[in-house]
């Protein structure tokens, strides 16, 4: 990673600089699959050839393209041949004494990728077929083609692929093959992140998409999606282009701008960092969004609401792009908050804002309490900070505060100011005011005071109810109270609904009065709801239209212990969950008592997404929180509410499911025998089908108490010889409880670079169990002294990958406290990105001790 670094002010000075005005880039992948010495240490390379057309503002001023190759073959600037070895230092490319125009020829031998960063490469093990993608952002196109590499220098390019015989290859543009390369129409001026290249022997199926317009005219789409050869069984590619043509309909509705990249394919592919990727014309997206097992809607939707984030992105991101990272939430936030927008709108996903509230704010309310919060407008130093900033900050609680942006300005007014946005800056880029000029416009009001209240300030807000009673036992006086952290102090303006809820004559908890209110300032009195009769609970974000945490008054928390489960409106019960889960968090409520919620009440929740995500806090409440004197008894009780709900459930249903992988995760010694009898056949449970994923899902578990060795992981994978079966046995090997394979996985990890990025999560995934805290208690110092090492030699990726994995998390003392600070005190001038991400596991370690000295208390009272 060292020199590879691009500072904001850098590439401020190099745009004010240059003008791009396009590329022409040729690859020639036929090195793919050539035969190679195994033993070689020298990295397989590919040839990259590149040709710049740019233009200087100041002629004789110096600046540099970007390149990280092995090695650079030649370098011409207007028509002069440079010598590589002075130009070249391995990131960047001197150009000295420009002109006023400009052209730059680049010819190079780049790498293939092992860690999705840059042109991956890909052996199934299934059939040995090979298979590339790339991946860029933020700043990885460099890996595979001499550039700019900033957002704002935008360019048409077009790229041209010669590839092995039979392979079929795609980019942005159209493509055809002529005479063995395949050439593909210039794109639209776009970012250097967003062009794409995939290539291979994919599986490859097609649908169109039209749309008539007032003026006569017709859009065609043609629509593509492709997958390894090995997944096509499972690929349901009809219900992903179901999804696309809703998706595209929804947003020409309510956009008024065309789709303007041509083509739209989208590309399901291997071992993959992120969950997809708005390359204009070629999204990518995991492959583990193709489902070779029985999943839950909850698993449908989720694949839905990437599939139209990312489209969003087509007008919000490559469209109109953010001139620099400090603005990366222009397109995530956005995209992030169109994503549950069209799924309720457009899809058969109505329920698609619980899922919001649930799961998105639940990252966001994280990630916001974090050392590491930031504003949604962040100050993106340099590439390594923006690579960590894609983070709960950017998606989630930016499209929460735009949730928020609706509710205050009006949905008409929001969506008229985002028309204007795009015709305003197409094909241009953008920052913060920009968007709120336009806003302004369209609403009437002044937008910097909410800017700055929303936007340009971090934290997270709790609003908590006060009610007061008259003699008659009706409400007197409502009052919402807004607190904020003593760091981050900023009270904000709130548009919430206030709901009062009371159980009606059948028992069934429903609200029977709401009032909306601006809340601003520690303390707003909801007037409309004076005279109201008492309610038994007060929910002060109904409808969840603002970003903040809810809290309860006590009567409130009362009637949650005893008729949470009676709620009859999902998004109300959703809510209480969620804010009941931020105060287990907070260790204002012990986490034997949300378990103990959790086993009186999810077997009624009717949502398969909210029962999913409580069964992960309960897991987590358990292995973070918990009393470590009370951990035993507490998977003892959510194994036998497991197996009891396990049972209950409807047969063959996706609740039976998420009980079965939930029994499956936190089943304690007795649970391990019906583990074995499901995966033998010598035990059945009415309705439940063990396929393959699942049966995986059982062996970890088994392996990591040792009832599975290494002999039956091989004969599973001989039963399930793919790339997913692979990645699963490599994390149930990880997790066997032994030394030595501790030992191996750690050496694995951490002192070699053979494994591909998606074989290092699958390790570190196993290596690390919350039952085996003995047996990893020695990697605690260990940590501390190779991570430095780690993040100078790795990439970001793995670097990341290894520094927030394997951080000795689940030794949860004072002791490993005090070693994480004495890191931090010697090592203030490491790299800012991997403080902050010591720093981060810091904080959930000391939150997890407040947790526990909570639950500790609770057990005396």
């Amino acid at each position: 990673m060292p020199g590879e670094n691009l500072s904001r002010d850098e590439a401020r000075e190099r745009a004010a600089l240059l003008s791009v005005d396009g590329y022409d880039v040729s690859l020639d992948v036929r090195s793919a699959v050539a035969d190679r010495d195994s033993e070689s240490k020298e990295p397989r390379t590919f040839r990259s050839v590149t040709t710049i057309r740019f233009r200087c503002a100041e002629p004789g001023a110096t600046s540099f393209a970007d390149l990280i190759a092995p090695r650079v073959t030649a370098v011409s600037l207007n028509g002069k041949d440079l010598d590589p070895s002075e130009v070249f230092d391995g990131a960047r490319i001197v150009l000295e004494d420009l002109a006023a125009d400009n052209e730059l020829v680049v010819d190079a031998q780049c790498a293939y990728s092992r860690t999705g960063e840059g042109l991956h490469r890909f052996v199934d093990p299934e059939d040995g077929e090979v298979y590339l993608y790339t991946q860029y952002e933020p700043a990885d196109s460099r890996r595979v083609f001499a550039n700019f590499e900033q957002p704002d220098l935008k360019a048409p390019f077009r790229f041209e692929v010669r590839a092995p015989e039979g392979w079929r290859v795609w980019s942005n543009g159209a493509g055809e093959l002529a005479d063995g390369v395949w050439r593909f129409a210039e794109t639209k001026p776009i970012s250097t992140y967003i062009t794409c290249v995939v290539a291979g022997p994919y599986h490859y199926v097609t649908d169109s998409y039209s749309r008539a317009f007032a003026d006569g005219t017709t859009l065609e789409i043609p629509l593509g999606a492709m997958c390894r050869k090995g997944l096509a069984p499972y690929f349901d590619a009809d219900d992903v282009f179901l999804v696309t043509k809703q998706g595209l309909d929804f947003f020409h509705d309510h956009f008024d701008y065309p789709y303007p990249f041509g083509k739209y394919d989208q590309a399901f592919v291997p071992e993959y960092n992120l969950g997809a990727m708005e390359n204009p014309g070629l999204v990518t997206f995991r492959e583990e969004f193709i489902f070779r097992g029985k999943v839950t809607q909850a698993s449908y939707e989720g694949r839905a609401n990437v599939v139209l984030h990312e489209m969003a992105h087509m007008w919000f991101g490559d469209l109109v792009t953010m001139e620099w990272w400090d603005d990366l939430w222009l397109k995530e936030s956005f995209a992030d908050f169109m994503g549950a927008f069209s799924l309720v709108g457009a899809t058969r996903f109505k329920d698609g804002w619980i899922t919001f509230a649930n799961r998105r704010k639940a990252w966001a309310y994280r990630a916001d309490q974090l050392p590491s919060t930031h504003p949604i407008t962040a100050d993106i130093r340099d590439l390594q900070d923006a690579k960590l900033n894609f983070d709960g900050i950017t998606y989630a609680k930016g499209a929460s505060v735009l949730k928020q942006l609706v509710a205050y300005v009006g949905q008409d007014a929001f969506l008229e100011g985002a028309r204007r946005y795009f015709k305003r800056h197409a094909y241009g880029n953008t920052r913060l005011g920009d968007l709120l000029s336009v806003l302004e416009e369209t609403s009437g009001r002044d937008m910097g005071l909410w800017a700055r209240s929303w936007l340009q300030t971090a934290g997270v807000n709790s609003l908590t109810p006060q009610v007061l009673l008259d003699a008659e036992g009706r409400i007197d006086e409502l009052a919402v109270v807004q607190e904020a952290a003593e760091s981050l102090p900023e009270l904000r303006p709130h548009r919430v609904a206030v709901g009062l809820y009371r159980r009606n004559a059948d028992g069934a908890l429903e609200r029977y009065a709401q009032a909306e209110v601006d809340a601003d300032g520690p303390r707003t009195v909801v007037a409309e709801l004076a005279g109201a009769e008492a309610p038994e609970l007060v929910l002060v974000n109904d409808d969840d239209l603002t970003y903040c945490k809810t809290r309860f008054d006590e009567t409130s928390l009362a009637t949650l212990r005893a008729a949470l489960g009676d709620m009859t409106d999902p998004l109300a019960r959703a809510l209480c969950w969620s804010a009941l889960w931020n105060m287990t968090r907070d260790a204002l409520l012990p986490a034997r008592e949300f378990i103990d919620l959790v086993l009186r009440f999810a077997g009624r929740e009717s949502d398969i997404g909210v029962l999913q995500m409580l069964h992960a806090w309960a897991e987590s409440a358990l292995t973070n929180y918990a009393a470590p004197e009370w951990r035993e008894q507490g998977a003892r009780l959510l194994t036998q509410g497991a197996v009891v709900q396990l049972h209950a459930a409807e047969r063959g249903s996706e609740h039976q499911l998420a009980w079965a992988r939930f029994f499956a995760r936190v089943t304690d010694e007795p649970g391990l025998e019906l583990l074995t009898g499901l995966l033998d056949g010598t035990a059945t449970i009415d309705g439940l089908e063990v396929d393959q994923e699942l049966r995986w899902a059982f062996l970890n578990t088994l392996a990591t108490h040792g009832v599975v060795g290494e002999k039956e992981l091989a004969a599973e994978l001989a039963r399930d010889d793919t790339a997913s079966g692979k990645r699963h046995q490599v994390r149930c090997l990880a997790a066997r409880p032994s030394a030595a394979v501790k030992a191996q996985a750690w050496a694995q990890v951490v002192e070699s670079d053979a494994l591909s990025n998606a074989l290092v999560e699958s390790t570190i995934a196993g290596f690390t169990q919350p039952s085996q805290r003995e047996l990893l208690a020695p990697y605690a110092d260990r940590y501390f002294t190779v991570i430095e090492r780690v993040w100078a030699e790795r990439s970001i990726q793995i670097g990341m990958d290894v520094v927030r994995g394997l951080f000795p998390g689940l030794q949860q003392s004072q002791a490993t406290l005090d070693a994480t600070d004495a890191w931090l005190a010697d090592h203030e001038d490491a790299a800012p990105a991997l403080r902050r991400l010591v720093l981060e596991a810091r904080d959930d370690l000391a939150r997890a001790l407040r947790g526990q000295a909570c639950d500790a208390a609770a057990s005396t009272r």
